[in-house]
Parts: C-alpha cells; sequence; structure tokens
C-alpha cells in the first residue's frame, strides 16, 4: 500500500480550471486531474502508471476517520486491483468534487464538504462507477489483445485475466485510456479477490506512525516569519495595546492590529507568543454569565416555538389527562483537540497561496490558491475556523511566508463549541403501558448551519437549518408525536460538532424511554422492541447486543443500561456497565455495541470508528461543563478537563451486524448512545435519574 507523500503538501488549488458538464461521462475520459509521467488519468478520480500504481483522488477531508482508506477500497474492489498497489491524493479543488449529498443535507449544493458521517454515503456510487468504467476500458483493451471476447474476461489482484492468460493493469494502461468510455458499465460479478468489507491496512497508517504525515503546523517555506494572535471576543473589539512593550521582547518583524484582531509576526512562533503577551491587549466584549444554563431555560419557557415536526394530533390525545414529563439538559461543550488553529499563507507576485486545515475546501480568501491539509482535530472544529485570512493578511503585509499558530488557550477560547441544547420530553402512556403520544419541545440552535454560515462569511440564520433537528424524531412507533423548536440565544458562536444534535436527542429520547419503561412496570428491552415497528434494523441491533452482553434486564441493583439510535443511515445498539466510585466520579466498567451500518466498506475503520465515538462521548459526559467568559469558553488545563485516561477505558466490543442495505455513516454514530445507556446503568444500580450533561453525581437526586 502506498499513500503518495508528494501529494500531502498539495492536493490542487482553484486555478486547475474547471471541466465544465463533467457529470456525464465524455466519450473519452478528459480529467482534472494531472499525470506525472508514464501515467494514464481516467475521469476525475483514477490514475494507472505503466508500472501498475492505482492513484484514487480522494475529495473528503482526512480527520482520522479513515477515509482516504474507505473511499480508495471502493475503486480498488469494483476495479479489481490489488491494494498493495493503491495510492491515494487529494482531489483537485473543482466542482465537480463537491459533496454530492449537499442537497438532501440542506447544504449549498456546490460545497464540498466533509460532516455529518456523509463521506462513504455520499461518494461510493461515484466512485464504484468510476471504476467500472476503467475496468471495462481495461478488460476491452486486452480482449482486443487476445482477440476474444471482454465476456470471457475478469480482474483480480491487478491483472485482467483470461484463463491462464493476464495482463497487469499497467500494461494495458496508455491503451484503455485512448479508449471510448462505456456509458452504462456493468458492476464487477466475479467473487475473485473482493476487497470490501475487508479489514484493510489503512493507506494513512504508515505516514502516521513514522511522522511523515505532514498536517498545517508542519508546514515550513523558505524565509517563512512565525505570527501568533490575540482574537476579540463574539461582538467585541480591540481596545488597546503596549506597541512599545511588543517591539522590546525581541524577534519582532511586524505588528498588525485591527477592531478584531491583534497579530506580531517574529522570527520564531515562540517569539510572537512572547511578544503578544507583553503587548497585552485589551478588548471589549460583551457581559456574560459563567453558565449558560439560564439562556436556555428561559427560551423553554417564553420563546417561540417552530413545530418541527407532528404525526397524529398530540394534543387531542393528551387532551384532559397528565402526561408523564421531564426535563433534559446537553450543556455546550468544546472540541478540545491537541491540533490548535493554524494557516500558512504566502503571496508569491500577487499569487496568494494558504495551506490550513479545513473541511470545507475551496471556501477561504476568494483570490487565494488553497492546499487543505490533513485535519489533527478530528470532532470538527476545522469545519471553519476564521484564522486563514489573518495569515493572508500578514503574508501580503510582510511579503514573507507566514505561518500563523494561536496557542492552546487562544484555541480553546475562540473555539466554536456544540450548541447544547434543554428540551421537556413529556408522554401519555397507552394500552398495555406502551405510548400513545409523545412530545419534545427543545431549546437548541443550529451549530451546523451556523459553521456553514460563518464559512460564506454570513450572520447564522435565526432558523433552524433543514436537517438541523435530525434525530429528534423517536424511532418508535408512537402513532402521536409532535417536535417543537426553540431557537436559545446563545452569547458564543456555535460550531459543528461531531455527532451532533444526534447525540443530545438520542440522549433525550433514549432515558426518557427508560423512565417510562419503569412507570409502565416494563423491563427497558421489552418496552423498546414492543414499540419499534417496522424498524427490524435497529431491534435486530438491540436483540444481538442483549445476547452478546449478556442484559440482566437492567433491574434494580444492576449495572447495566441499553440504549438504541438510527442516525446517519445506520443502526446502533449499545449495552453498558456503569457504577459510581466512592470518589462520585463515574465510572463506565465495560460497553458492548451492535451496529448495522449496511455495507461496510472497511470492517476495521468501522470498528475503530464506533470505539472512538464512544470513548469520546464517554470524555464529553463526564469532564466538567466550560465556564463562558465574555461569550468565550475560559481556557482550561488538560489536568481541569479530567480528560478520561488510559485506565479509564472500559472494556469494549464492537460488533457488526452483515448487512446488504447500502452504506451508512458512522463517524458520528457511537457517540450517540454512550450517555443514555450509562444514565440508564446509574439508575439501575443507584436509583439516581441522571438528566444532565455532563454527569454530575453529587447534584443528581
Amino acid at each position: 500500500m502506498i499513500l503518495d507523500r508528494r501529494t500531502l503538501l498539495i492536493g490542487g488549488g482553484v486555478g486547475i480550471g474547471l471541466i465544465a458538464g463533467y457529470a456525464l461521462w465524455p466519450r473519452h475520459l478528459r480529467s482534472p486531474l494531472t499525470a506525472r509521467p508514464n501515467e494514464e488519468t481516467f475521469g476525475a478520480y483514477i490514475k494507472i502508471t505503466r508500472d501498475g500504481r492505482v492513484t484514487v483522488a480522494v475529495p473528503q477531508v482526512e480527520t482520522g476517520q479513515g477515509i482516504w482508506t474507505a473511499l480508495p477500497q471502493i475503486v480498488a474492489d469494483e476495479l479489481g486491483a490489488a491494494w498493495e498497489s493503491i495510492a491515494v491524493e487529494p482531489a483537485p479543488l473543482e466542482k465537480i468534487y463537491a459533496n454530492p449529498r449537499a442537497k438532501a443535507e440542506g447544504w449549498p449544493e456546490d460545497l464540498r464538504i466533509t460532516a455529518d458521517s456523509t463521506s462513504v454515503r455520499a461518494f461510493e456510487q461515484p466512485l464504484r462507477e468510476a471504476a467500472a468504467v476503467v475496468r471495462t476500458m481495461l478488460v476491452g483493451a486486452a480482449a482486443d489483445r487476445w482477440n476474444i471476447s471482454e465476456r470471457d474476461c475478469e480482474t483480480a489482484d491487478g491483472f485482467v485475466i483470461n484463463g491462464v492468460r493476464t495482463f497487469g493493469f499497467g500494461e494495458l494502461a496508455e491503451e484503455a485510456a485512448g479508449r471510448s468510455a462505456p456509458q452504462r458499465p456493468a458492476f464487477r460479478q466475479s467473487t475473485r479477490g473482493r476487497l470490501i468489507g475487508q479489514s484493510l491496512q489503512r493507506l494513512d497508517a504508515p505516514a502516521k506512525t513514522d511522522g511523515s504525515l505532514r498536517y498545517a503546523g508542519d508546514v515550513r517555506l523558505p524565509d517563512m516569519l512565525f505570527a501568533s494572535v490575540r482574537l476579540a471576543p463574539p461582538n467585541g473589539r480591540l481596545t488597546g495595546f503596549s506597541n512599545d512593550a511588543a517591539k522590546a521582547s525581541g524577534g519582532v518583524r511586524h505588528i498588525a492590529a485591527r477592531d478584531q484582531w491583534l497579530a506580531i509576526v517574529a522570527e520564531t512562533w515562540w517569539a510572537a507568543e512572547r511578544a503578544i503577551k507583553a503587548a497585552d491587549p485589551k478588548f471589549s466584549g460583551p457581559a456574560t454569565g459563567s453558565d449558560a444554563r439560564p439562556l436556555f431555560d428561559d427560551a423553554l419557557i417564553s420563546g417561540d416555538a417552530q413545530n418541527w415536526f407532528s404525526r397524529g394530533d398530540y394534543g387531542a390525545t393528551v387532551r384532559g389527562s397528565h402526561p408523564l414529563a421531564a426535563t433534559y439538559y446537553v450543556a455546550p461543550s468544546q472540541h478540545l483537540g491537541l491540533e490548535p488553529l493554524t494557516a500558512t499563507a504566502r503571496d508569491s507576485g500577487g499569487q496568494l497561496e494558504v495551506w490550513a486545515p479545513t473541511q470545507a475546501p475551496g471556501v477561504g480568501p476568494s483570490d487565494a490558491m488553497l492546499y487543505p491539509m490533513p485535519v489533527g482535530e478530528p470532532a470538527g472544529r476545522a469545519l471553519g475556523d476564521g484564522v486563514a485570512e489573518i495569515a493572508a493578511t500578514l503574508a501580503r503585509e510582510t511579503g514573507r511566508p507566514v505561518q500563523l499558530s494561536l496557542s492552546q488557550s487562544a484555541s480553546q477560547n475562540h473555539d466554536r463549541p456544540s450548541a447544547g441544547a434543554l428540551a421537556k420530553v413529556m408522554a401519555l402512556p397507552g394500552t398495555g403501558g406502551l405510548t400513545a403520544a409523545w412530545k419534545l419541545r427543545v431549546a437548541t440552535a443550529d451549530g451546523l448551519g451556523s459553521a456553514l454560515a460563518a464559512l460564506d462569511g454570513q450572520d447564522a440564520s435565526a432558523k433552524f437549518g433543514q436537517t438541523a433537528l435530525d434525530g429528534s424524531v423517536p424511532p418508535y412507533s408512537i402513532p402521536h408525536v409532535a417536535i417543537d423548536a426553540v431557537r436559545a440565544p446563545i452569547p458564543f458562536s456555535a460550531g459543528y460538532m461531531r455527532g451532533s444534535l444526534q447525540r443530545e436527542f438520542t440522549f433525550f429520547t433514549e432515558s426518557f424511554v427508560d423512565e417510562l419503561a419503569r412507570a409502565a412496570g416494563m423491563e427497558p428491552l421489552a418496552f423498546r422492541m414492543s414499540m419499534l415497528g417496522g424498524d427490524w434494523r435497529l431491534a435486530r441491533c438491540f436483540e444481538q447486543v442483549a445476547q452478546l452482553a449478556g442484559w440482566d434486564g437492567g433491574g434494580r441493583g444492576s449495572t447495566m443500561g441499553i440504549a438504541g439510535c438510527s442516525a446517519f443511515g445506520s443502526h446502533i445498539a449499545l449495552v453498558a456497565s456503569a457504577t459510581i466510585g466512592e470518589d462520585q466520579r463515574i465510572k463506565v466498567h465495560r460497553l458492548v455495541a451492535t451496529v448495522d451500518c449496511g455495507r461496510a466498506v472497511n470492517s476495521g475503520l468501522v470498528t475503530q470508528q464506533i470505539a472512538g465515538g464512544l470513548l469520546w462521548a464517554l470524555a464529553q459526559a463526564t469532564m466538567p461543563a466550560p465556564e463562558w467568559i465574555a461569550g468565550m469558553p475560559r481556557a482550561r488545563t488538560f489536568g481541569e478537563t479530567r480528560l478520561p485516561r488510559i485506565a479509564d477505558t472500559p472494556d469494549l466490543t464492537v460488533r457488526l451486524i452483515p448487512s446488504t442495505a447500502s452504506p451508512g455513516g458512522v463517524s458520528g454514530l457511537g457517540t450517540t448512545v454512550l450517555a443514555p445507556a450509562v444514565a440508564n446503568a446509574i439508575f439501575a444500580g443507584t436509583g439516581k435519574r441522571m438528566r444532565e450533561l455532563p454527569f454530575d453525581p453529587m447534584a443528581t437526586a
């Protein structure tokens, strides 16, 4: 397996030139890809060298989710290539690579974006079709040489095969590239050498292991300077700083002040950071409370609600009755990634170049050639960080390349946290204790919508985006359902976070379903199964996780809790074993998950993403909520966050349920079920109902 390191620094720019009308295959495969010597291009995604190496151009950004492996694996399987011959490079910044799911997700249709667990769902079909075209062309070239029918040939392990005769892909590449492309190629039927579903080694693993993979902070350019910056709080401005003190600290080459920021450029980043501390910039900013909860309380009680979803007639069903009700809260939470906010810019005779970690390549300074870098923060912070524009300004003003990096504390201050949510859930029991009516009134904000608006230089819309409240409707067959949403007036800039808001809604739903089961005197799993109706895929997850975990019913004195979710086109069920320790902190001992994500491209990647999502959600559920100062989260040391350590890692089992359904998303799936399963386990063992995230056992009755 090959990771083409030469392409990791430069992935293509806006100046390459758009090939219009490329949605339909042309008669001969023109390509936006750049071919090296002895290399042939086939359409927008595939290149083949004379020695048989197959390079796959990947439109999506690698954030640790393994997409630089999953998408090439789709191509290799359909093509019949050998995995050892596969290389990967970032696709050029062309409109053809826009996310095909953008319209369904409510995003701008020409947006190239890596978010919301869409990558495999969006690109499996285009990549499979592209590989089928190339495979047909290779087979045609071989069949012509042998003077036989194409039906008598197959591909496997990088060869076109006819009995004992073979031609390597590299031998056929030049001839195949000159052939007419088929309009409707058949997908590969042979079972020989199939790769889909296998846990193949990640293509980015060797470079990550030996440190050769370049992240944005690793960019080094000739004559480069380094900069540090302080940014104003939301709705604030720079009011003063000490210019003399900054210059006196040594090594300073440039000082730039704007209403919204102060930046200092120096020979080293440490010199720049020392100088900006000496400058002691002062900013105005709004006076905000240290806790955001009161804002959610006010919004939920008195805010104007919009009906997001309705089924049946909830009002008529509950009229004259007293539904059960509970209020749940998820505090806004930070990303807390190790990669600081950073970008590098160079102005070469009027041509501006920018290197930045971004999940939305193509969005940035309009006159810049952007080189999107791999992202080192996996939870969504790289969907717009605002520092590339500042780096570009500094490069223009100094006439030298400038790498701008925020300190860890400044990166935390200017994080775009998840929006948080407060919900009142009400339900009316029906015949046999089952639920007849369900209502959720939620106060929250559209973090992903806010991030997309910021990318376009706009304020977040006062309305929720098309998919902002996805996951709010329970997966159960409840005849009367109403979902009302109120926009919470949060004082900070919310952003996209992996798994949100599905994570919040699953906490509300699965915790309250557990309460309803207890009120009805029913075992929690049986209660869920009785209401799942036609959702047989989620039902199968519940059945198998109960068997795998040795589910004990979750009765009084048990340490087990259960939860399930359907999200991102996938399904998951989780059994958690958890207790409250003598230090009054929650200890999770065991997690067992079953997952139906449709066709799994790479079973190892799916397992990694589910396990990683569960552990990430465990950290979010157990570390203290951020405090707020002037609309910004207060910076904390990692010790203050009390992030889980290796010794805190529970025994973890993930089982994939085989499926022939279309692939679903998984990178956010594991984040959804952790909190309610743990909360339900704590209730079983202690009688304490955990209705707030992060958990605080001391504050729970």
